[in-house]
């Protein structure tokens, strides 16, 4: 074992995989166009002020998983502000959003069961897909024509359509109106999740409410809604959305939520005061989207004189697409050595052949941080290739 551990740790070195977890300083003049703290909540004054509260009141950790002691009010609080917030009939809350994805694909899952899913589904519905036991047929991303194809004829009495409403690296929307209708005609329960979508998408008086808020998905009994607690939120935990039936049936079957212990009280404390800002100041949700849209403009020329783009984005990811896993490595190094902080996706976090840098906008960002950055990433970028 320890020799093959040594051959792993050469393959990864000379294929440009090793990676590095980087302590986070408190250095306030690092420009962030890494983190997934769209709305700049989590160091929010008013989320530390309940987390506090609710450490002082419940203390620090849960005590026990949700069916032994682990239930608070807030827990009960925070489900029913979830499911408002987005239009379903129930929420569920687990400990991290990970959990809540292995939670929902298992505990519908099984041999009876043909699960069809996106080719780019976010790593933990994948690794639920595969504990599942299920039958797993990826489709072509974001291709409704491909995802028919593979329920036409089906064997399994039952079947998911599993998607992201806003895809993590890319940063690209799902088709859900078309989606729904497939899951519609082949009696299938469609799996949206919103990790990246919950307190960024919606519009009107949904803005920030995420991608199925206001529409027909809302509260649809063929859709079923994953989110995490830690992105927009700025909080910690996860939670899957849906029909109280399925709420029920999750309490009863998804293991990571019956032997997992509970959400840590301040966590809770801190989403929920989330979900209040959200609501009273939909700016913010508006303004991840003015700056997503500006991080775009100002690099778009550069990188088309280099044969590239910043791929379309529907919320806050911009993805610029790199030559190697290499280049993305070093050009992210450059632009942290600079002062600003990007995000360096390579395989397996993306597949083989399309390593890139993830930049994040957030509400936050001055226009002159803005420009700042991009003029750094521009420099970088041009050197790179």
């Amino acid at each position: 074992m320890n020799q093959w551990l040594e051959d792993q740790a050469r393959v990864r070195e000379r294929r440009g995989l090793v990676r590095t977890p980087l302590a986070r300083g408190v250095d306030h003049r690092m420009i962030d166009l890494a983190s997934n703290d769209y709305l700049g909540l989590a160091t929010d004054v008013r989320l530390a002020e309940a987390a506090r509260e609710a450490i002082m009141t419940w203390g620090t950790g849960a005590t026990s998983s949700r069916l032994v002691a682990g239930t608070t009010g807030l827990h009960l609080e925070l489900e029913h502000e979830l499911a408002e917030l987005a239009g379903t009939d129930a929420a569920l809350v687990f400990s991290s959003g990970y959990l809540a994805n292995l939670g929902v694909t298992t505990a519908l899952g099984g041999p009876g069961a043909l699960i069809v899913a996106d080719e780019q589904c976010h790593a933990s519905l994948i690794d639920g897909f595969r504990l599942s036991r299920s039958e797993v047929k990826d489709f072509r991303h974001n291709s409704v024509e491909d995802a028919a194809e593979k329920l036409a004829n089906r064997a399994q009495p039952r079947a998911l359509i599993a998607v992201e409403s806003i895809y993590s690296v890319g940063g690209e929307a799902a088709p859900l109106p078309e989606l729904l209708e497939l899951a519609e005609t082949h009696d299938a329960m469609l799996l949206v999740d919103e990790a990246h979508s919950l307190g960024v998408a919606g519009s009107g008086t949904y803005q920030g409410r995420g991608a199925i808020a206001g529409t027909r998905l809302a509260g649809h009994p063929n859709v079923i809604v994953t989110a995490t607690l830690s992105k927009a939120l700025g909080s910690q935990g996860g939670a899957v959305l849906g029909a109280r039936l399925v709420r029920e049936h999750l309490v009863n079957r998804a293991r990571s939520f019956i032997f997992d212990t509970a959400l840590a009280p301040p966590s809770a404390a801190a989403a929920l005061a989330a979900i209040g800002v959200i609501r009273a100041e939909p700016w913010r949700a508006a303004a991840v989207h003015h700056n997503a849209v500006s991080l775009a403009a100002q690099l778009r020329p550069a990188l088309e004189r280099l044969g590239t783009a910043v791929e379309h984005s529907a919320g806050a990811v911009q993805s610029i697409p790199m030559p190697s896993a290499e280049a993305a490595l070093a050009a992210s190094s450059a632009a942290h050595n600079a002062g600003v902080r990007v995000g360096c996706f390579r395989p397996p976090s993306v597949p083989e052949g399309v390593s890139r840098l993830r930049l994040t906008a957030r509400s936050t960002l001055t226009p002159s941080e803005i420009e700042q950055a991009c003029a750094t990433l521009r420099s970088i970028l041009e050197r790179t290739s």
